[in-house]
Formats: structure tokens, sequence, C-alpha cells
């Protein structure tokens, strides 16, 4: 028996959880990012995620993961009725800023067992070096 300030909590976290965070993806494109000295690494859980529903784009220095789950749409699931629906069906997608000196045949991929592991290389000091613009000053 659930006692009422018991319902009343996991309505209020429920609200909470669906508003304020992306729990509500259940379980979509959590990211962990881990850093070496050649680079960085994404390792991002696509759980349901086939390679064909999946997309990475590079444009003005930001990298974009783009996935879509199941078919909401489908016959099946019209005319089914859910009392509760867990699993996530729908697109999804997460934005990175990775600096305008990434292109896209710097950025290596590897997607298997609904994980997407992404490599971005870190910018050399010399690459920094040569981007500089110095104005000469005159006096």
């Amino acid at each position: 028996m659930l006692l009422p300030y018991a319902i009343a909590n996991t309505m209020f976290d429920e609200v909470l959880d669906s508003a304020f965070s992306n729990r509500n993806l259940g379980g979509m494109m959590n990211t962990d990012i881990k850093e070496n000295d050649q680079g960085y690494e994404l390792i991002i859980d696509l759980p349901g995620v086939t390679k064909e529903n999946l997309s990475a784009e590079l444009k003005d220095g930001y990298l974009c993961i783009s996935a879509t789950v199941g078919h909401a749409n489908s016959e099946n699931a019209q005319n089914e009725k859910f009392l509760r629906r867990e699993r996530f069906v729908g697109s999804c997608r997460r934005s990175f800023y990775v600096g305008d000196h990434v292109t896209q045949e710097d950025i290596r991929t590897k997607f298997e067992n609904g994980t997407l592991h992404l490599f971005i290389p870190k910018q050399t000091q010399a690459a920094q070096l040569e981007s500089k613009k110095l104005i000469a000053i005159e006096g």
C-alpha cells in the first residue's frame, strides 16, 4: 500500500524530472568525455539506435549528434494502448562545441553495441601559433 505522501513525492519527482532534466529521454545520449594528450573522446550511449538512424554533423564549430529510436507512428503503435511507456521512442539531438579548428576529417568515429565513440584531436601548439594574426604597432 502506498501512503499519500509517497504518492505525492513520486508524482512531484516525475514532474521535476520531465521539466528540468533529460531523464525523460530514458537514458538516451548519456555522454562521458575523456581527455588525453592527443584529444578528447566522447562516449555516447544510444540504446536501441541503429547505425542507419544515427547522424553526426559538424557545423560552425559544433558537433551535432542526432538519433531516432523506434517508430512512434507505426500502425501497431496506433492500435495499442499503453498503460506505461518507459522505453524512449522518437528523436533526440545533442550538440558539443569542439571549436572552429576541427574539420570533418579530424574526427574519428566508431559505433558498436549501442555506443558511439568519437575522437576529436586537440589543436597542436604549432597550429595555434600559426593562427595568430599580429597587428603591427607603430610608434
